[in-house]
């Protein structure tokens, strides 16, 4: 009799609701053939025993003092193997939920939003009104989250693909293989590949990975998507949706990022671009073979045809393959000359280079319009030439968008040294913030630099010059869209702004105006607002920075402005309500402040994953933005675990940039619900909310003697530090305090140990002292701010267990102390808990959410087993043992876990 496998048998007994996906039942049942045929009998009958046991306490048939789990009878080998057999769980349900739209959220998409808005009288047109200038930004950046090696994430795309098949009702694959085994041999590479990296991931790597994203989604992808737009709205849209990227650009705490990186990264994206155009080229020519015997062309193909050097007898009549072949030969040529190396596959006609993609673009354009001369044009509308056309205006010569980023402090040495050795000022650092103004704008108002190549300057001025040097090289090969953006982190002040530009003004991108005119700014700078205090800062920062006449004509030039606000560092600073509520508040008053300016906002949202960085659905959190703080013009960092989750595949990659466009769309035009009495009523409550939730978090997180320490043994952040998942360090400096770690580790420890505490921490305290019950249901229910921050504290609450967390406390050497604080965490986390129901009228958590609550049962039993391995592997390796196989556990355990959760970073 077959045997009933690790995610069967759950999904039969443990949570009724599973039974509805197929897709877990199924790759279930082929995980279970794999780690009996590969893993043996006995690892197969340990890791059921150890699953059933698990899903029996989380069923409730055994009392609490039930110790039997089954993990004593593991040696260490038998951990490595059930670790990752609980890892494939993980990873395979959430291929199956991907595939079953269980992230997917019901009307996250352009259609559906288009109809929404018609329904309030908004009609196409005002769409394609605001499309005109809008610009949406997915921007990638390798903050060190996603724990799998990318050959994992490979394999799994592979089964994703192959399911896709069996959906159309196949059983082989293009090659002949039986699919059913197809699959089980991708699950079985998966068994037997390697988790963990086994070195230290460099900043080339990361661009490596990224670029794979680029090449196999969001390049056909995007194109695809226009396509899908075009027919929705009647019309063709400028292209608003771009993606863009960090790697190789942020240097904010990461001393590996420097010049040759930013080059390297710049050459791979021009490369990747041009060689998929190049591909597409290729197929078009096979494609086009319209003969002018049978097809009247026009005389601007013909003249392109006759331009190609294309003489061969065969092609004599078929003018438009002599077009793709003369297109493609400068294309070719494009690629030595940007990439400095031959193309993939050379043409053998001669072409002179083009000088941009507008070029390529107009060739294109007119083959398009020499086959729309016939018929009725359907060989020109959509199809491969359109789609190229469409990646061409998206994606130029440069793939995306590379954004410098550098800390303000560096930017303040590195002027400090330039004024010294320029014999301008001697001491910029001890000036006061009226005085730098006035000296930087004095330095601004001429193109004299200050830099000489006569001086050895120090090694961190040295490199910031050379950075920019190189963007300003970039922006003649590429063009300039290749940079646009320099973030400023821990942005406090005007002159933190203008420093950058004198900076930028050292390699010629920011250029003093003449006989009146506002200087050009070929790169803009832009504050990264992060704290409380900076968030609450930032309207006055910005109406003075807007108030310099200069930084007036630049913006008003550009038409737009720039803010980045940070959701990590600010949660970090002040707890989850206070943090969603500043960022709240904060574009709120900006937008004031740019319209008194003249030019439109544009806002920059740096969220992470997890809850407690600004994670959750992003889809809700665009439409809970303040009205008029959008306006079609939205950028969000995608970082980590979360550029797998939401765009490792195609169909879910369309899935999530359909989500974001139509969210946009709603949050920009939708009219606003609430009543100025409202509104004011709720505003009232939700400051009274989060000051109190604000003193909660920092009286336990930065009041509370020993609660760094605490911190520090009860999660594995120590372990964290030590994996080879980025190449950045884990903290800025090497100071043990909390407010020099970033706030990746800070959230992931938190959710490695299960306590979650940075996404729900403080809130307990603030609805249990909030008098007026009724008031906090009314915004619950009526406000989509509210219900927003609500719907990712539920998930956030769902997913933590102190019960599993109080399994971590004897890691804690001051038990006394460690007790007292845990004590507290627990009584806020029950506050929480029982407010947030009490807020939302349901009975128990994610009571209105049953999709996402089967998705969190299926994984607890599974989670629990790891927690509780996690935790006996690291009281050995702290106590001294030094078998490598105990650290490989701890690392293992951490990539499972993570995987789980899912948005854990």
């Amino acid at each position: 009799m077959q045997h009933r496998s690790i995610m069967a048998t759950l999904a039969s007994s443990s949570v009724p609701a599973i039974t509805q996906n197929p897709d877990i039942r199924y790759l279930g049942r082929l995980l279970g053939d794999v780690i009996r045929a590969y893993g043996g009998e006995k690892i197969y009958k340990q890791t059921e025993y150890i699953r059933s046991a698990s899903v029996d306490r989380a069923r409730g048939l055994h009392g609490a003092d039930v110790v039997d789990t089954g993990l004593d009878a593991l040696n260490l080998d038998d951990t490595l193997s059930f670790v990752r057999g609980f890892m494939l769980f993980s990873m395979l349900a959430n291929l199956a939920e991907d595939r079953q739209g269980v992230a997917a959220e019901p009307g996250a998409d352009v259609a559906s939003a288009v109809e929404k808005l018609q329904s309030h009288g908004i009609g196409r047109q005002a769409v394609l009104d605001l499309l005109s200038h809008a610009l949406i930004v997915p921007v990638l950046t390798a903050h060190p989250t996603e724990v799998r090696r990318k050959s994992m994430i490979d394999h799994k795309n592979r089964i994703a693909d192959l399911m896709l098949l069996k959906d159309g009702g196949r059983t082989e694959t293009d090659e002949g293989e039986n699919l059913d085994e197809a699959i089980f041999r991708q699950i079985a590479l998966l068994w037997q590949t390697r988790p963990l990296r086994r070195e230290k991931l460099f900043v080339a790597d990361e661009i490596e990975n990224v670029l794979a994203y680029f090449r196999d989604v969001f390049l056909p992808v995007l194109p695809a998507l226009y396509a899908r737009w075009e027919r929705v709205l009647g019309a063709r849209p400028q292209s608003f949706l771009r993606v863009g990227n960090w790697i190789g650009g942020d240097r904010d705490g990461n001393p590996f990022v420097q010049a040759p990186q930013l080059r390297l990264a710049l050459a791979k994206g021009c490369e990747a671009a041009l060689g998929f155009y190049m591909d597409a080229l290729h197929a078009l020519g096979a494609e086009l073979s319209l003969s002018t015997e049978l097809a009247h062309v026009p005389q601007a193909v013909l003249d392109l045809a006759d331009a190609s050097g294309d003489v061969s007898p065969s092609r004599q009549d078929e003018p438009y393959r002599r077009a793709i072949s003369g297109i493609y030969a400068r294309l070719a040529a494009t690629h030595r000359s940007l990439v400095g190396k031959a193309a993939p596959r050379p043409s053998a006609l001669k072409g002179e280079p083009y000088a941009s993609p507008a070029d390529l673009r107009r060739d294109l354009v007119t083959v398009a319009q020499g086959l729309a001369s016939e018929g009725n044009g359907a060989l020109a509308t959509g199809g491969a030439l359109g789609r190229l056309i469409r990646a061409v205006e998206t994606f130029g010569f440069h793939l995306a968008t590379l954004d410098m980023r550098q800390n303000s402090d560096v930017h303040q040495d590195v002027v400090a040294e330039l004024l010294k050795v320029a014999g301008v000022e001697a001491d910029y650092a001890g000036l006061d913030e009226y005085a730098r103004i006035a000296l930087l704008r004095r330095e601004l108002a001429n193109n004299r630099p200050l830099g000489t190549p006569f001086f050895e300057y120090s090694e961190r001025t040295a490199s910031e010059l050379a950075i920019v040097h190189a963007a300003a090289e970039a922006h003649r090969i590429y063009g300039p869209q290749c940079i646009t953006h320099y973030i400023i982190s821990k942005a406090e002040s005007v002159s933190d702004l203008l420093e950058v530009n004198i900076i930028l003004k050292e390699a010629g991108l920011w250029r003093a105006g003449a006989d009146g005119a506002p200087p050009q700014a070929a790169i803009m700078a832009v504050p990264l607002f992060e704290t409380i205090a900076d968030l609450e800062a930032a309207p006055k920062i910005m109406a003075a920075y807007f108030g310099l006449p200069e930084v007036g004509g630049v913006v008003r030039e550009r038409g737009h402005q720039e803010v980045m606000i940070g959701y990590s560092d600010s949660n970090k600073d002040g707890g989850y309500i206070t943090s969603t509520w500043g960022l709240f508040q904060a574009s709120k008053a900006l937008a004031p402040v740019f319209a008194e300016a003249g030019t439109a906002m544009q806002l920059f949202h740096g969220r992470g994953g997890a809850v407690g960085r600004g994670g959750g659905s992003s889809f809700a959190a665009i439409q809970a933005q303040p009205k008029g703080t959008v306006q079609g013009r939205i950028r969000i960092t995608e970082q980590g675990e979360v550029i797998a989750a939401k765009f490792g595949t195609r169909d879910v990659a369309m899935t999530n940039l359909e989500a974001t466009t139509s969210a946009t769309l709603l949050a920009s035009l939708e009219p606003e619900v609430l009543s100025d009495r409202d509104a004011a009523r709720f505003a009232a409550a939700m400051d009274q909310l989060s000051k109190t939730a604000f003193a909660a978090y920092r009286d336990l997180v930065y009041g509370t003697d020993g609660f760094k320490e605490f911190f520090r043994q009860l999660t594995p952040i120590q372990e964290i530090s030590g994996l080879k998942i980025g190449s950045r360090p884990a903290s800025r400096t090497k100071s043990t305090r909390i407010e020099d770690l970033r706030a990746i580790p800070w959230v992931f420890s938190w959710a490695q140990a299960r306590v979650m505490l940075p996404g729900w921490y403080g809130v307990g305290h603030a609805l249990s002292a909030f008098e007026d019950k009724a008031l906090l249901a009314d915004m619950a229910q009526h406000w989509s701010f509210l219900q927003s921050a609500l719907a990712n504290l539920e998930m956030v609450l769902a997913k933590s267990d102190l019960g599993i967390a109080a399994h971590y406390l004897p890691l804690v050497e001051d038990q006394a102390r460690g007790a007292e604080i845990f004590d507290r965490i627990r009584g806020g986390w029950d506050m929480t808990h029982d407010g947030l129901l009490a807020a939302t009228g349901q009975s128990r958590l994610l009571e209105r959410n049953p999709k996402l609550d089967t998705s969190i049962r299926l994984r607890l039993p599974y989670i629990e087993p790891l927690n509780l391995l996690q935790v006996e592997l690291m009281k050995r390796h702290r106590s001294g043992e030094d078998d490598p196989r105990i650290k490989e556990g701890i690392e293992l355990s951490i990539n499972a876990i993570a995987t789980a959760l899912r948005n854990s970073g």
